[in-house]
């Protein structure tokens, strides 16, 4: 079976929401904090995907969702680790469905999103690493600080 990785298009809103639920139940959150975020983030990811602040990819295998990642342009002063840029990539909602980990689908994920924010530009990206997904990021040349950083 092959995966293939296309990008993230507007009827996505109900995968890309139940991924970033999945993703925080996985990592431990408690579901009373879940049920808060819910609808607030539906709103915020609708709007987000309208206007294409929020872009990322979908991994399918036979037309079925098996993975998703998204990412943002941030505005950010220019920084010691980007100093000629007044933005930064952020990579959010990484989610590979269960059954289908361990294949390399979060690894292609990534690369897709980081050649995408190279297209757009930015040479410097952040994310917020689970204790799941650490060895992931590492392994890529991801670094640790306050949070998960690397040149892009």
């Amino acid at each position: 079976m092959t995966v293939t990785i296309r990008p993230v298009v507007q009827s996505d809103l109900d995968l890309v929401c139940r991924h970033r639920e999945e993703m925080f139940r996985s990592s431990g959150h408690p579901e009373e904090v879940l049920a808060e975020m819910v609808g607030p983030y539906r709103a915020w990811q609708e709007a987000s995907l309208e206007d294409g602040s929020y872009f990322g990819f979908v991994a399918e295998c036979d037309g079925t969702a098996v993975g998703g990642i998204g990412g943002m342009m941030l505005d950010w002063p220019p920084h010691p680790l980007h100093p000629q840029s007044s933005k930064r990539g952020y990579i959010l909602n990484l989610f590979v469905e269960p059954g289908w980990r361990g294949q390399g689908i979060a690894r292609d994920l990534m690369r897709a999103v980081e050649t995408d924010l190279r297209a757009r530009g930015l040479s410097f990206a952040i994310l917020h690493a689970t204790q799941q997904g650490r060895s992931l990021y590492e392994k890529s040349g991801w670094k640790p600080t306050s949070e998960m950083a690397r040149q892009i």
